[in-house]
C-alpha cells in the first residue's frame, strides 16, 4: 500500500479546520511561541525602564521596534524557532536565543544579558499561557457562547406562548411551553457564563522555585515581588505570589470545570432538541443540495445537534483530564502540566466545534404547533393534577366534603386515557363549590401552562 502525502491527524487540524481557526491564533505552538516573545520583550522593557544594572529607558522607537518582534511574529520566527529547538531540545531557550538574536540586529547588544534575567522556564510558560488561554476565550470561545445564549434567549422569547406537553420520566406530565422550556438552557448557560468571564488568569514571575532567590542576589536593594506584580498586572493578568517553580495551575482547573459544566448544560440541551425533532416538535429546514441518507431520499437528519453532542462529549472528558492533571505538581516540580497544557487547543477545539454547530441547527429547526396541539389534546389526563388540588382548596376552604382527591383522580386517570367529554362529566359531579367548577371545566392541556410564558421574561 503507498503512503499517503503528510496528513493532518486530528480532524480539527483537517475536515474542521475552518470552525477553529480563531483559537489556533492564541492556542497553538506558535500561538504560545508568540506570546512566550511578548513575555521576554515586555520584562525588558520593564527592567529597563527601572534604569536596572546600569541600563536606562529605552527609547519609544526602540521600543516599537522590539515589540514588533511579537506583533508581527509570523512564519520567518516559527521556522526559525523550530531549528533552534531541534538543537537545544529546550523550547523556552530556543525563545531566549530568537530575542538574542533580534536584539543583535536591533542594534540593542547592550541590554541583551537581561533577556530572560533570572527567569525561570515556568515564569514565560506561566504567563503565556494565561495569555493565551484569556484571549481565546475572551475573543473566541466566550463570543460563540453568546451567540448560543442569544439564539436560544430569541427562540424563547418566539416561542414563550407555544404550549406543549412536558415529559418527566418520559411520561406525560404538567404542560409548559417551548419557549419557557428553552429559556431555562438559556438561564443556565447566562449563569455559568458569568461564572467564567469573572475567572481569574494568573501568572507567577518568582524565579526557580519561587522565592526570588536568584534576583537578590543580583541586586538586594530592588523590591522584586513588586516589580513581578506590577509587570504581570500590566500585561492584564493577576499576579500569583505565592508558589512553587510553578504557578500552581488552580486558575486553570476552575476555568476548564466551568467550561466542561456549560457543555454539560449544552450537551443536555443537544440531545433533548434531538428528542424534540423525533416526536415532531421541530421541524427542520431542509439545506439546498444536502443528502440526509445514503439510500433514504426523504430524511433530514439532525446531525448538528449530534455533532455537538458527540464535541461536547469529547471536549468534556479532555477538560476532565486537564484539571484532574493541573491540580498537582509533585513538590516543587515536575513536567506532566507541560505535556497536558498542549492540549488545552484541543479542549477547546471541540467544544468551539460543538458551539459551531448548535449554532447552526438551531437556525434550522421550525416549530411544529400543530403537532404540539395534537400531543397535548391526546393527553387530558394530565389535567387530573388541576383537578384534585382544586378539590384540596375546596376541602381547606369547607367547601368540599371529599375525603382523599388525590387518590380519587388516581383511580380515574393513572395508566389510563380520559378525554375532555368524560373530564367534563367527571369535574361536574364533584363535590365543590361552583366557580371552582367552573375554573375547571374551562381549562384544557393547552391552557393548563401556568406562568410559563411569563418566566421567559426572567431572561431580560
Amino acid at each position: 500500500m503507498s503512503s499517503l502525502p503528510p496528513q493532518p491527524l486530528s480532524p480539527l487540524d483537517g475536515r474542521y479546520q475552518s470552525v477553529v481557526t480563531g483559537l489556533a491564533d492564541y492556542l497553538s505552538e506558535a500561538g504560545l511561541n508568540r506570546a512566550r516573545v511578548e513575555v521576554e520583550v515586555e520584562w525588558l522593557v520593564a527592567l529597563t525602564d527601572r534604569s536596572l544594572f546600569g541600563t536606562a529607558p529605552l527609547a519609544d522607537d526602540d521600543k516599537a521596534r522590539l515589540r514588533a518582534l511579537y506583533l508581527e511574529f509570523g512564519q520567518a520566527e516559527i521556522d526559525w524557532l523550530a531549528d533552534k529547538e531541534a538543537v537545544t531540545r529546550h523550547d523556552v531557550k530556543a525563545v531566549e536565543y530568537l530575542v538574542r538574536d533580534r536584539l543583535s540586529t536591533l542594534g540593542l547588544d547592550s541590554i541583551a544579558e537581561l533577556t530572560h534575567f533570572a527567569c525561570t522556564s515556568e515564569d514565560i510558560n506561566s504567563t503565556a499561557y494565561a495569555l493565551t488561554v484569556q484571549r481565546a476565550v475572551q475573543r473566541v470561545w466566550l463570543p460563540k457562547l453568546h451567540t448560543v445564549i442569544e439564539a436560544l434567549s430569541q427562540l424563547a422569547v418566539e416561542h414563550r406562548d407555544a404550549a406543549m406537553l412536558s415529559r418527566t420520566h418520559g411520561q406525560p406530565a404538567t404542560p409548559s411551553t417551548m419557549g419557557k422550556e428553552i429559556a431555562v438552557f438559556a438561564w443556565r448557560l447566562k449563569r455559568v457564563a458569568a461564572q467564567i468571564e469573572g475567572g481569574e488568569y494568573l501568572a507567577k514571575f518568582s524565579g526557580a522555585t519561587g522565592t526570588w532567590s536568584a534576583h537578590l542576589a543580583a541586586e538586594p536593594d530592588v523590591d522584586w515581588p513588586e516589580l513581578s506584580r506590577s509587570f504581570i498586572e500590566s500585561l492584564g493578568l493577576g499576579f500569583n505570589v505565592l508558589t512553587t517553580q510553578i504557578e500552581s495551575h488552580d486558575w486553570q482547573v476552575e476555568l476548564y470545570d466551568r467550561v466542561r459544566h456549560a457543555g454539560g448544560i449544552l450537551h443536555n440541551l443537544a440531545t433533548d432538541i434531538w428528542t424534540y425533532i423525533s416526536v415532531g416538535f421541530f421541524t427542520q429546514i431542509p439545506v439546498a443540495g444536502a443528502t440526509g441518507s445514503s439510500t433514504m431520499p426523504h430524511k433530514i437528519n439532525p446531525i448538528r445537534f449530534e455533532n455537538a453532542e458527540a464535541n461536547f462529549e469529547i471536549s468534556g472528558g479532555q477538560l476532565a483530564t486537564l484539571s484532574q492533571t493541573l491540580v498537582t505538581s509533585r513538590m516543587q516540580r515536575d513536567l506532566t502540566d507541560s505535556t497536558t497544557q498542549r492540549n488545552i487547543g484541543v479542549a477547546f477545539g471541540h467544544s468551539l466545534l460543538a458551539l459551531d454547530n448548535l449554532a447552526r441547527g438551531l437556525r434550522e429547526i421550525s416549530l411544529a404547533e400543530t403537532v404540539l396541539l395534537a400531543d397535548l389534546d391526546a393527553n387530558w389526563e394530565v389535567l387530573a393534577e388541576a383537578i384534585q388540588t382544586v378539590v384540596r382548596a375546596e376541602i381547606a376552604a369547607g367547601r368540599s366534603q371529599i375525603t382523599d382527591p388525590y387518590a380519587l383522580l388516581k383511580e380515574l386517570t393513572r395508566g389510563r386515557r380520559v378525554g375532555a367529554v368524560e373530564l367534563a362529566e367527571f369535574v361536574r359531579g364533584l363535590d365543590i363549590g361552583d366557580a371552582a367548577k367552573e375554573r375547571l371545566l374551562v381549562l384544557t392541556p393547552a391552557t393548563y401552562a401556568g406562568l410559563a410564558s411569563q418566566l421567559v421574561d426572567e431572561l431580560s
